[in-house]
């Protein structure tokens, strides 16, 4: 019983804490939205087509933001958050970037959550 309380309090800890997080994560959405600033792939979704449609990529792209939250925080939250997003939503040397564009990325990303 003490066991199943205890699971309990982490487990709404957890939820408490991440529902704090939402508007965060808004945020940071939008600003990817911004810095990413295409038609053809609204918030830069590139891996599930969404014909452009702005309201579906929005909605993969928070729950990107989520995921990676999540996994920022079991690597022990190693450094900036949208420099570790950066890494595995828009990678540098990436094979779609021949350009090396993706660089801006972060750059771009904290210009808009942060302005």
């Amino acid at each position: 019983m003490r066991y199943l309380f205890l699971v309990g309090c982490l487990f709404f800890n957890t939820q408490s804490a991440f529902a704090n997080n939402e508007a965060y994560f808004n945020r940071v959405t939008e600003a990817i939205g911004r810095a990413e600033n295409s038609v053809k792939y609204p918030y830069g979704v590139k891996s599930i087509n969404t014909h452009g449609n702005k309201a579906l990529a929005r909605k993969y792209c928070l729950n990107s933001v989520r995921n990676n939250w999540k996994r920022w925080e079991v690597a022990g939250n190693p450094g900036n958050f949208i420099d570790f997003m950066s890494r595995r939503y828009c990678p540098v040397n990436a094979p779609d970037d021949p350009n090396g564009l993706n660089v801006n990325w972060s750059k771009n990303v904290r210009y808009f959550l942060n302005g």
